[in-house]
């Protein structure tokens, strides 16, 4: 991978300051820290012509790489760790076949070239992490051998913080690591394993609209669904399908549509039965319906809204009134669709609520417990209504999970939507007579 796949005008202008910044070299020759050897090669580079450099990397590339690693392992000043990675990153921009010669460096010293750069990702400098991490992925993405979790954790921990963080900057190179390391397999494993990242770039793409960084965002999504545990789980753990088809539909960029399109895709391939009925919740087939009809300067595009416009027609034609009523409870997104006023569905389905130890019935007390969507709010008071209505033993139950107290508490929530239905739902559960269940 070309270092100048992750780019940054932060990176950029404070590399050019750093670049031109004096190191006391013969002090640190003086002290013991380097050699009279090391200090004759690093003052042929340190701050010289481009052009110079270049033909010392051309005739001297492993001396050189061998040699920044080293001083890079041996010194700890932040200035002068800044100006090691900045004549790092100046051999390596443009230069992809020049990584080598910073992995070869271990034959010499089995410490790197990993060692050292991992190590100074604690470093309490806005600079030196992240330049580190831009020259990190670089090495990781080129190594031809599975990434082992030493070399991947420290990074990674490192780019959860700043996907977590609110510097822009940071969260822009973090991104950028991200989508450059995780074409492989065991970096995605690993990026699975460590929730802050996926809440961090769920943030993001709700919180911004940037459509590059929508893009890039959308693009780590998409190469995480191709593993099929994160595919099975992702919506379940982080409530995406719905985020991706409103970051696809407010999209003025073809591209942020066909990442997030492609992304649900993955999601039908991997995970069927775990993410279509969530799709269906959501809207997706109306909207794919509506992209079909557009016209698109990339085919793929056409080809994924035809893969899932019939994936989900097939499974719409298939469901029941109860599936679709189960669907919406799983996704959580509760709305005014149909089966909540039907008064036969009730009566048909209302004692399916207390299979599996009332697993139904326990979600819905769930999503009024701690729902904060008035919409929801509204429907779960209805729907625990209905259920009281033609349940005649189910009063008791309610309220022992705790659904009576807190349809009185929404009583007096802010929307006249939610204190309707809830006083509805206070009233039954009043008015109807105990039983035990």
């Amino acid at each position: 991978m070309a270092l100048s796949l992750v780019s940054n005008s932060y990176l950029e202008e404070s590399t050019a300051k750093i670049r031109v910044k004096q190191v006391p070299w013969e002090g640190y020759q003086r002290a013991g820290h380097i050699t009279l050897e090391e200090l004759a090669l690093i003052k042929k580079v340190d701050r010289q012509p481009k052009a110079k450099t270049e033909s010392l990397l051309l005739s001297d590339g492993q001396t050189y790489a061998s040699l920044y690693l080293g001083l890079l392992k041996k010194l700890q000043r932040v200035d002068t760790l800044q100006s090691i990675l900045v004549l790092i990153a100046d051999a390596l921009a443009d230069h992809e076949e020049r990584i080598v010669l910073f992995t070869r460096a271990s034959a010499s010293d089995p410490d790197l070239p990993f060692g050292p750069l991992l190590r100074i990702l604690e470093t309490q400098d806005d600079f030196v992490p992240l330049k580190t991490s831009q020259i990190l992925t670089a090495l990781l993405s080129a190594e031809p051998a599975p990434l082992q979790p030493w070399q991947l954790r420290p990074l990674l921990n490192y780019l959860s913080a700043c996907v977590q963080g609110t510097a822009q900057h940071k969260r822009d190179v973090a991104v950028q690591c991200l989508e450059a390391i995780l074409p492989r397999h065991e970096v995605r494993q690993a990026v699975w394993a460590i929730p802050g990242i996926l809440g961090g770039l769920v943030d993001i793409l709700k919180s911004t609209n940037n459509p590059q960084m929508n893009y890039q965002v959308g693009f780590c999504f998409w190469l995480l669904t191709f593993e099929s545990e994160v595919a099975e789980q992702i919506n379940k753990r982080y409530d995406v399908i719905p985020l991706f088809i409103s970051v696809a539909q407010a999209a003025a960029k073809e591209k942020v549509v066909r990442v997030n399109i492609a992304t649900l895709r993955n999601l039908v391939t991997k995970a069927p039965s775990a993410n279509l009925p969530a799709m269906l919740v959501a809207q997706l087939l109306p909207f794919v319906k509506n992209l079909a009809t557009r016209k698109w300067s990339d085919e793929d595009i056409l080809e994924d809204v035809d893969f899932l416009r019939d994936e989900l027609e097939a499974r719409f034609e298939s469901l029941t009134t109860w599936d679709e009523y189960t669907s919406e409870l799983a996704s959580g997104h509760l709305s005014w669709t149909p089966v909540h006023t039907s008064d036969l569905f009730w009566k048909e389905n209302v004692t399916k609520l207390n299979e599996r130890d009332h697993f139904y019935l326990k979600r819905l007390v769930e999503l009024l417990l701690s729902s904060q969507d008035h919409i929801v709010l509204a429907v779960a008071a209805h729907d625990l209504g209905q259920y009281v209505k033609y349940h005649e033993r189910g009063k008791k139950v309610v309220t022992d999970l705790g659904a009576k107290n807190r349809a009185i508490e929404l009583m007096s929530h802010s929307s006249q939507e939610v204190r309707y239905q809830a006083l509805l739902s206070v009233q039954r559960l009043v008015s109807h007579p105990w039983q035990s269940a």
